[in-house]
């Protein structure tokens, strides 16, 4: 049986409704669409496969420790369907954002917003943050600005997820862990499409602190998977596993010092020890990373903005990164191979 939330009292729906899109409505991108959905947010799901067939047929089932819930969002695979809207949450892995312009553009209209929920180092980095690199792109994640033209900067706002979800079965989402996803403008002000947009998230019982600095979240999260992802990849192992292997551990500490260093290089420090991100990961147990998952499914890995940016970034500032670089450099062979396949 599937019932509601009893955390959270949703908000009464207002007129006229929020209109978001969910582009890339898989497990991170249909559980926000399905909070969004509860809180009167009028969503449209956009989606593809079997999943997309059983939201259509049954509805999206959300299973999670807070409580099971149920909602029948609009859902389509054709963008053109939808419209403009007011608010785009990319729920893409960040390697198809540069092939996302089609998509996108039957959605927007003069002022809509791109949420940018991606691992890794944006592609809106640089854009708005005063100093000597201001406005710099960065080749690895939007190689030849592909990315920027189809994602425009002035739209995007960032997302830094603290979820854990996965597609159980179509049209099921099991949510495990966590309902934080920060956002924030790239230059640092309050802006009111992030108001908006996070109090649309939190009236559907989602975490949606809008940060003044969210490069720090960022770089915090980053500290994780610049490790875990990589690793977990090349040996088939849990973030559990890797913790308890005595040599694993020191190679991801010695990633995540690396990372640090970098983030120092670019004025950021992360209100985050080394040790301390360590001891979460731990706590995570037996948990395949997203890459990891990806690798078992044959799915090309997300991992230029998650590693090869880093050492892009340490040429860049002229930090040393040698175990990220040897880590980097395996990692990508073993994703042009299962590219190539």
């Amino acid at each position: 049986m599937f019932i509601r939330y009893t955390e959270y009292t949703i908000d009464a729906r207002t007129e006229p409704p929020v209109r978001v899109a969910v582009l890339g409505a898989g497990a991170i991108g249909a559980y926000v669409g399905a909070g969004l959905h509860r809180a009167g947010v009028e969503v449209h799901l956009i989606a593809r496969g079997a999943h997309l067939q059983a939201i259509k047929a049954s509805g999206l089932k959300v299973l999670s420790p807070r409580g099971d819930f149920e909602v029948h969002p609009y859902a389509t695979d054709n963008p053109e369907e939808v419209g403009p809207v007011d608010h785009v949450f990319l729920g893409l892995k960040a390697n198809q954002y540069a092939a996302a312009g089609p998509m996108v553009k039957p959605l927007l209209h003069e002022t809509t917003t791109l949420i940018t929920a991606q691992n890794g180092i944006p592609y809106w980095y640089f854009h708005g943050l005063p100093g000597p690199y201001e406005g710099h792109r960065i080749e690895s994640v939007d190689p030849g600005g592909a990315v920027s033209r189809a994602l425009p900067v002035h739209r995007a706002v960032g997302c830094v997820v603290y979820a854990a979800t996965e597609i159980e079965q179509p049209g099921v989402i099991r949510h495990l862990e966590g309902t934080r996803f920060s956002i924030g403008e790239p230059d640092g002000t309050m802006s009111v499409r992030c108001k908006e947009f996070s109090d649309a998230m939190v009236a559907g019982g989602l975490k949606c602190p809008v940060e003044a600095d969210l490069r720090n979240d960022i770089w915090i999260k980053l500290m994780g998977n610049i490790a875990f992802n990589p690793i977990s990849a090349l040996s088939r192992a849990t973030m559990a596993s890797i913790c308890r292997h005595d040599e694993t551990r020191e190679l991801v500490v010695r990633m995540m010092t690396e990372t640090l260093e970098v983030a120092a290089s670019l004025g950021c420090h992360p209100r985050m020890s080394v040790e301390r991100r360590l001891a979460g990961a731990e706590k995570a147990g037996e948990h395949k990373t997203s890459t990891l998952q990806d690798l078992e499914k044959g799915k090309p890995l997300e991992l230029d903005v998650i590693i090869k940016a880093v050492v892009e970034l340490a040429d860049l500032t002229g930090v040393k990164v040698p175990t990220l670089r040897t880590i980097g450099a395996v990692a990508d062979l073993l994703n042009e191979q299962l590219t190539a396949a």
